[in-house]
């Protein structure tokens, strides 16, 4: 259930960047590199975490049970890729949106 909640999550951000052309429909591979680098940097911050007895995985009958490593649910890597795929489109609206802005300024 939440592995489909975060599919579902991610379809709604590939729609609005769809739209908008803001990150994957504006440059596919800068997109794939952003997005994909910061998914294996938190999953390598998670080990870490796990390894020092700082993080768990708490029991939920919502998630899958499949693991990426022993404590490392897979769901996890997809919440990774939601919340950097959200970072990305975050920081694109802000700057195409500051561009447009002072591209209006520059045409007074």
């Amino acid at each position: 259930m939440y592995l489909g909640a975060l599919l579902l999550s991610l379809g709604g951000l590939a729609m609005l960047d769809r739209r908008f052309r803001l990150a994957f429909w504006h440059d596919r591979r800068r997109a794939a590199w952003t997005v994909g680098l910061g998914v294996v940097g938190f999953l390598l911050w998670d080990v870490a975490g796990l390894l020092l007895g700082i993080f768990a995985r708490g029991d939920s009958p919502h998630m899958t049970g499949l693991l990426l490593a022993p404590e490392l649910p897979v769901e996890e890597a997809f919440f990774l890729a939601l919340l950097c795929y959200v970072g990305l489109l975050a920081w694109r609206w802000f700057d195409v949106s500051a561009q447009q802005r002072a591209a209006g300024r520059g045409a007074s």
